[in-house]
């Protein structure tokens, strides 16, 4: 089977092609110009696509090999996101399947973030701990198999990605903060300020980030860089570490709890690799997976993989279906 996925939730514009489980070519553009403005704007970000679109589904056609008349089905993200950037990519991938007369299937963004696990090692095995963790989410899940899901925990305020986002804006690094942290983390004392880690003495999964942004707001409100013993450097190590501290120590209690041997990072915070550090040395004996690195981000790949393998399964969607900017993962 021969699928297209297309991948337009956030800032990203995707395409892929998934031949029989793997990914025959997979484009992603990056929308640069939000960094002037310290964060997504929708607007913008659904122009863009309407721009994009077209050439970089073109292109991950071109480069598969494949012509459009051989396409089994197409993949397209229905949901989360922002509604204007998901109406992009649904309404363009309905006119597409439309016009080709083959099957189409809205995937849930979330959904397909823990299956890009699959593409990262085709032999893992279920039942699984994921850790999702993305600048919108961030959650615990007890994977069963495909469609059979149990979440265990998630964020009550900011998500992960979130906190790294906010306070790179109030550390003035940049955008996106995941990466600019991280950067300028290096060299520096991840020990040199004590930053509160939310609900790390609670029983629940649950997290909580946004004690810590306001207790950085804080912070920085008094510091001034060269009148101290401390580097903008060691402030963002600490703040960083956390966040990693909550989200490792989160994962390894569900994997005690739910005594699973295999436990799963995705979502773009998994590109993190103080986090992939972290989670290692903590994880003994236990098998865990992360997808490749730009299959942390956005991506149009892990859209095609499920899409396939829901098609496969003969579960497609009516042409009529709509966007959903607040999809959630179905659980039972």
């Amino acid at each position: 089977m021969i699928v297209l996925g297309i991948e337009t939730s956030c800032d990203e514009t995707a395409a892929a092609i998934c031949h029989d489980g793997k990914i025959v070519t997979g484009i992603v553009s990056s929308q640069q110009i939000h960094k002037e403005f310290g964060g997504v704007v929708p607007e913008i970000a659904s122009r863009e696509h309407e721009y994009l679109l077209n050439t970089i589904v073109d292109d991950a056609i071109q480069k598969s090999g494949y012509k459009l008349e051989e396409l089994d089905g197409i993949a397209v993200t229905q949901g989360p996101g922002l509604a204007g950037t998901l109406l992009t990519g649904v309404c363009f991938a309905k006119g597409l399947a439309q016009g080709l007369s083959i099957p189409i299937i809205g995937v849930n963004h979330l959904e397909a973030h823990i299956f890009a696990n699959f593409l990262a090692d085709p032999n893992l095995q279920y039942p699984f701990i994921c850790l999702l963790v993305s600048g919108g989410h961030t959650q615990l899940w007890y994977v069963y198999n495909i469609g059979k899901y149990k979440l265990l925990g998630e964020t009550l305020d900011d998500a992960a990605g979130e906190a790294f986002d906010k306070g790179a804006r109030i550390l003035k690094l940049g955008y996106p903060g995941g990466p600019a942290i991280e950067k300028e983390s290096q060299g520096g004392n991840p020990q040199a300020v004590e930053f509160p880690r939310g609900l790390l003495k609670d029983d629940s999964f649950n997290f909580s980030f946004s004690g810590l942004k306001t207790s950085l707001l804080y912070f920085m409100d008094k510091f001034t860089d060269g009148n101290s013993k401390l580097t903008v450097q060691d402030i963002a190590a600490s703040y960083q570490a956390a966040i990693i501290d909550v989200l490792s120590l989160k994962l390894m209690r569900a994997a005690d709890k739910y005594d699973v041997d295999t436990c799963v990072i995705a979502g773009g915070v998994a590109a993190n690799k103080n986090l992939r550090k972290t989670i290692r040395s903590m994880i003994g004996n236990r098998k865990i997976i992360y997808p490749e690195l730009e299959l942390c981000t956005d991506n149009a790949a892990m859209i095609a993989y499920l899409g396939e393998l829901k098609l496969e399964n003969r579960v497609h969607s009516k042409i009529e279906f709509g966007i959903k900017p607040n999809l959630k993962i179905a659980t039972f």
